[in-house]
């Protein structure tokens, strides 16, 4: 049996809903309430404002994920530290943990709302996982992490990542299914380990 969520909880659930749908101006604090089924004071309570909710809701994702992968590396080593061969074996464990992290945490709801911030001049995604996800690229291709190269190359590697959720239209719509399956799932892991090998052949990496 499910276990019943907490008001906060609730009260997060339906403020991410409904600023990925209707944009955070358009939506009040008493709709998210009302949506919730709380209190009109419960935000205030747990969360002081709703621009604090917003930011608790970005805040909080980075937190999971950060923790989730706290479980399989050690962010804190300088990738420049080692060896070739380690490196690399680095990035794919991560874009391998960051494929099951991103199907298993991240809603519909909290996609849209996530490329609504990105959107923004003062987006507040700021993860230091994808930080060292550069680092990491950096380091395998020899580059600065701030090189205008790796700044891209860590986007287009991302994209292998999100693309297939992020764009239904082309992956579930064509499947005629409404959830990837572990067959997708290992799927897409397959397709980034064979782009990470292609473009580190054709760099003469490996």
């Amino acid at each position: 049996m499910e276990e019943k969520k907490s008001s906060k909880e609730r009260i997060m659930d339906s403020a991410t809903k409904l600023f990925a749908r209707k944009g955070f101006d358009a939506v009040s604090i008493r709709e998210i309430c009302k949506d919730a089924d709380v209190n009109l004071c419960m935000i205030s309570y747990y969360f002081g404002s709703k621009q604090e909710l917003y930011n608790k809701i970005i805040y909080d994702l980075i937190e999971k994920q950060t923790q989730y992968a706290d479980r399989f590396f050690d962010i804190t080593i300088d990738p420049k530290t080692l060896p070739k061969e380690q490196q690399i074996d680095m990035l794919l464990r991560m874009l391998d943990k960051f494929v099951d992290f991103f199907y298993s945490n991240i809603s519909n709801d909290l996609i849209v709302l996530l490329l609504k911030d990105q959107q923004s001049s003062e987006a507040k995604f700021r993860s230091p996982v994808f930080e060292y996800l550069r680092a990491v690229i950096a380091s395998v291709f020899d580059r600065a992490k701030d090189d205008r190269e790796v700044i891209f190359r860590t986007l287009f590697i991302i994209s292998q990542v999100n693309s297939p959720k992020i764009l239904p239209a082309f992956s579930l719509r064509l499947l005629k299914q409404d959830e990837f399956t572990q067959e997708d799932i290992a799927i897409i892991k397959n397709n980034i380990k064979w782009y990470i090998n292609m473009v580190l052949k054709e760099e003469g990496i490996i």
